[in-house]
């Protein structure tokens, strides 16, 4: 069994994998919240581990794992993985979208995609003919709503909302779809633009607000929110075989 931990800028996901199967996948506030030696004790067949981690320090996961006897893979820039990567600046790609990347090919059966991920920040990545392209990076939602309230005077703060409409009929209906419909439009360009040039392509949403916009957006979409622990968990395997 497998254990994947995935430090990221607003929370931490902890999961245990049985081969390509996710058992169970838990979210914590903070990496000195994870309660990993918990998920290990329900899990004692978890053999291997592979920590991600995005800009935090993950030596304070990764020491007590090792301590625990488990072979650690810590995700960095020259971790091989079973895609292939274009990017120019590898060294500064962020370890979920590569992760998110190889995720998408081990659920297209390698097929073309385009993935989105619905996060602090908003990506969206293209993987063509088994390699990684690049992509594009913009505000999630969050970060969009602060900012309407930290950079003006009178407007309140506001939050993702599953209400759909085209425009709002006070001030806090008109921040909501303001934000929601930008995001929305922001996407289906993208998204035509990439199909156009590449036809055939897949297109999965993921990320924790991702379930806002699979209805708003009509597209063929897979909807996975696992997708980054999926992608880590192959990675893992596919070091543990060319060791």
């Amino acid at each position: 069994m497998n254990l994947i931990v995935d430090i990221g800028n607003s929370r931490v996901k902890a999961a245990v994998a049985d081969g390509d199967d996710v058992l169970v996948a838990r979210a914590f506030p903070s990496l000195a919240e994870a309660d990993l030696a918990g998920l290990l004790d329900e899990y004692p067949a978890v053999g291997r581990c592979i920590v991600s981690s995005t800009g935090v320090d993950a030596d304070a996961a990764i020491g007590p794992l090792r301590e625990r006897g488990l072979h650690v893979l810590e995700m960095s820039p020259s971790t091989p993985v079973p895609i292939g990567n274009a990017y120019l600046t590898p060294e500064t790609l962020g370890a979920d979208r590569l992760a998110a990347a190889v995720g998408a090919v081990e659920l297209t059966g390698g097929g073309d995609c385009v993935i989105v991920d619905f996060g602090t920040a908003i990506t969206i990545d293209l993987v063509t003919d088994g390699v990684f392209r690049g992509g594009c990076i913009s505000p999630g939602l969050r970060m969009r709503f602060r900012a309407l309230r930290d950079y003006t005077s009178r407007l309140p703060e506001c939050s993702p909302t599953d209400i759909d409409t085209e425009i709002g009929r006070s001030t806090r209906e008109a921040i909501e779809q303001g934000v929601m419909q930008g995001v929305r439009y922001e996407i289906e360009g993208h998204i035509s633009r990439l199909t156009e040039k590449n036809r055939g392509l897949s297109v999965i949403f993921t990320g924790g607000d991702a379930k806002y916009f699979v209805k708003r957006i009509k597209n063929t979409i897979f909807a996975n929110r696992e997708l980054v622990i999926c992608g880590l968990n192959r990675i893992l395997e596919y070091n543990a075989k060319i060791e």
